[in-house]
């Protein structure tokens, strides 16, 4: 019997999972799969939209209509959008490679100690790499 694939894996649209569950089953690895692709065709999307943004704030400046008010704001626009989207790549990244983990078979699992992070702080936060506990020995460390 072959394994079912958690990236083809169908689930019903109300389920979420559960701490009854085998942790990291096919069904958790395909939930976590559909949230993070979700998330990171929503973030590119995203991107296009500030890069847009940016191009027509910059069209605007260099146009030479307004006046040195005008100018500003459309400085601070552009300033605003780029940091976005420094934002949006930076997270890009994290999914990436939390995408990467699922593939290898480390997602939900400790960096640091290989333990289970625990269900319930992924669903809190799908990007985590380290467990509650760990996180809060690295804040104490200042890391």
């Amino acid at each position: 019997m072959v394994g079912k694939n958690y990236k083809t894996l169908t689930l019903d649209p109300k389920y979420s999972p559960k701490k009854s569950e085998k942790y990291m089953c096919v069904e958790q690895k395909a939930y976590f799969y559909q949230l993070l692709t979700a998330q990171k065709e929503e973030l590119i999307q995203e991107s296009d939209s500030v890069l847009n943004a940016v191009r027509l704030a910059e069209k605007h400046e260099t146009s030479g209509v307004g006046d040195e008010t005008d100018n500003s704001t459309f400085e601070q626009e552009i300033a605003m959008n780029l940091k976005l989207s420094e934002r949006n790549n930076n997270l890009l990244k994290k999914i990436d490679t939390a995408l990467e983990r699922l593939e290898n078979g480390t997602f939900g699992y400790s960096i640091v100690s290989g333990e289970e992070i625990g269900i319930n702080r992924m669903l809190a936060r799908p990007l985590a790499t380290v467990t509650i506990e760990e996180q809060e020995e690295l804040e104490k460390k200042g890391l």
